[in-house]
């Protein structure tokens, strides 16, 4: 008979901590906008996909309940439902809600893909695995909705080429005696994604501006929205020079509500995930990019955005919004 192996429990390491950790924020915020969305929503066409939404962060969050405690893990506070207020009226529109889910899922692709490849134990790997095929299904269905209803801008179109090429001038990068080359189909559709991720955030901070009472934070909120409609002027201003249309915002989205149905908590720490998400994309951009003036532009946004984003922290942290990630050991103390 041969002896039996013990089980061996590998413990979480710090990737596995910080991507559960981040996800049930994460999560836990998105359940209080869906929550409040479904609250008000009159779309039959959309209601079925927030339910479905909403179930899928429910479901995360069980289940990284569930690995915590089995670590004997503090489970993190989050977003509860004393952080909306289903009595408020409605502040956006329906079609506002799919906006949402499109954007949501769109960004949670790029960052459960990112979080999944840091990870190594394997139940924890087969969760992200899990998160990254839903959140690609979801967003697909929300493209699928908004293109139904004549609501989605589809990226640029461009003429395929003819034949290979290969670069054989700076000028491809360089401009010469203030000639620019075309957008290429990477830099045109970082350019794209841009536009549409701003036009998002300024509806978005045009809701938040309406129902925040303090004059600070409201001058704060404001802010961020003209950062995000300088970069929609410059972008599409760049698409116009390229004869290429620029993109338009399909219409008013936020209604005339002056009551907030979010806690100021709530509405600081979704401007702050959005900016570290922003900060993160905006430097994909650049990497990406191969003309100076973009590349200029890209740092000047970046800057501007970073310092965005250290006030909204300096707020959040102020008024303690922030809940703290879990922390390493501080060797220092113990030794002292």
């Amino acid at each position: 008979m041969k002896p039996q192996k013990k089980s061996v429990n590998i413990e979480l390491t710090c990737t596995e901590i910080g991507g559960l950790w981040g996800t049930f924020m994460q999560e836990s915020m998105n359940i209080c906008f869906l929550s409040y969305f479904l609250h008000h929503l009159q779309d039959e066409e959309i209601i079925p996909l927030a339910k479905e939404a909403l179930e899928i962060s429910k479901g995360r969050i069980d289940k990284i309940n569930e690995v915590f405690l089995k670590e004997n893990f503090p489970v993190p506070k989050g977003f509860t439902n004393s952080d909306i207020n289903l009595a408020a009226p409605q502040l956006f529109h329906d079609v506002f809600s799919l906006s949402y889910l499109y954007m949501m899922n769109r960004l949670g692709m790029i960052n459960f893909g990112f979080v999944a490849s840091n990870n190594v134990r394997l139940d924890v790997l087969d969760f992200f695995t899990e998160c990254s095929h839903k959140t690609t299904e979801m967003f697909g269905k929300a493209v699928k909705l908004m293109l139904s209803k004549g609501i989605y801008d589809r990226p640029p179109k461009m003429n395929y080429p003819k034949e290979i090429e290969f670069v054989q001038k700076n000028s491809f990068i360089n401009d010469v005696f203030g000639k620019k080359r075309p957008l290429n189909a990477i830099e045109l559709s970082e350019v794209f994604f841009n536009i549409e991720r701003n036009y998002f955030s300024v509806l978005l901070m045009l809701g938040f501006a309406q129902v925040v009472k303090n004059k600070k934070l409201k001058n704060h909120v404001l802010a961020g929205k003209t950062i995000s409609e300088k970069q929609i002027s410059f972008f599409n201003n760049l698409l116009m020079e390229e004869d290429l249309l620029g993109t338009v915002p399909v219409g008013m989205e936020v209604t005339a509500s002056t009551i907030s149905p979010f806690s100021d908590k709530l509405i600081f720490s979704m401007i702050n995930a959005l900016n570290a998400i922003d900060i993160s994309l905006i430097s994909h951009a650049m990497s990406l990019s191969m003309r100076v003036d973009l590349t200029a532009q890209y740092c000047k946004v970046l800057l501007e955005v970073m310092q965005y984003a250290k006030d909204t922290f300096d707020i959040v942290v102020e008024n303690k919004w922030l809940e703290q990630p879990p922390l390493a050991t501080n060797r220092n103390e113990l030794l002292s």
